[in-house]
């Protein structure tokens, strides 16, 4: 399969039911981070905020994930992330219950302050 070169293309491959739940996780994405631009890296769908990396996410074949590029970010939630499956930098979100959107949102405008306190690019 070829590596998508943009948004569109790599939310065009999926099934209509990863495509909906990666739709939704995008608009809520956007919502907390209206100033963020979309693009690809490491071959998922990926926004950045004054040039530095706020958040990736992509579809597989029961879940789709958030990796919010941070260790701290995700340790600072633990908590609000308990009912989900969480790794070292991925938070996973069963294909078959909605987007989170509240809690996309904080860890995106969490993801903002971080970034704000390392300067920008």
């Amino acid at each position: 399969m070829a590596v998508a070169t943009s948004v569109e293309d790599y939310l065009a491959t999926l099934p209509e039911g990863s495509r909906a739940a990666l739709e939704q996780l995008r608009k809520s994405i956007m919502a907390a981070a209206p100033e963020a631009t979309e693009g690809i890296s490491y071959g998922m769908p990926a926004f950045k905020d004054h040039g530095r990396m706020l958040v990736y996410y992509a579809a597989f074949k029961h879940h789709y994930s958030l990796f919010p590029a941070s260790k701290e970010v995700i340790e600072a939630l633990r908590e609000e992330l308990r009912p989900y499956e969480v790794g070292k930098g991925t938070i996973r979100f069963r294909m078959d219950q909605p987007v989170p959107t509240a809690l996309v949102q904080k860890i995106v405008k969490a993801r903002i302050a971080e970034n704000a306190t390392r300067g920008r690019r």
